[in-house]
């Protein structure tokens, strides 16, 4: 298993962002800035993750995904505990954001992660349709940190 920064041609991995942010038009918004890591075994992509610098020690990873036939292996948290270690010192907050699910809040608690704020309404005014995940309509955006400064 190995994890590589992914520099040029982000978008061939379209197919896996979408997984984690399903319009693409909002995948645009960070993903040029952002720092894209693939996890990948024996040249198979795996998993990936896109992480922008918010300023000020800040930085949030904006976009999580593992392949579906590959998701409950420990490659997501691979990626969370890559990120922890690639961005401590000149990071004092991991930030992620995510909807109200029952899948992906306890995954981040399971994590380290910390309850941080609420975006009200985030999916409702910032997606062309309905976000579902796991037969409920996400509505807010819930944001989770962790401190890198120990």
């Amino acid at each position: 298993m190995e994890i590589i920064q992914i520099t040029t041609n982000k978008k061939q991995y379209l197919a896996l962002l979408l997984l984690a942010d399903e319009q693409e038009n909002m995948i645009d918004r960070y993903l040029e800035r952002g720092e894209m890591f693939v996890l990948s075994d024996l040249g198979r992509v795996l998993a990936e993750m896109v992480v922008t610098d918010e300023g000020d020690g800040i930085f949030e990873i904006k976009n999580l995904a593992v392949a579906p036939d590959s998701q409950g292996r420990g490659y997501g948290r691979a990626l969370l505990d890559f990120a922890a270690e690639h961005y401590r010192g000149r990071c004092r907050t991991l930030l992620v954001g995510t909807g109200e699910s029952p899948l992906a809040l306890p995954f981040y608690e399971k994590c380290g992660f910390t309850y941080s704020h609420r975006v009200k309404d985030f999916f409702i005014k910032n997606y062309d349709h309905p976000i579902i995940e796991a037969g409920l309509q996400l509505v807010d955006m819930i944001y989770l940190k962790k401190d890198l400064l120990n």
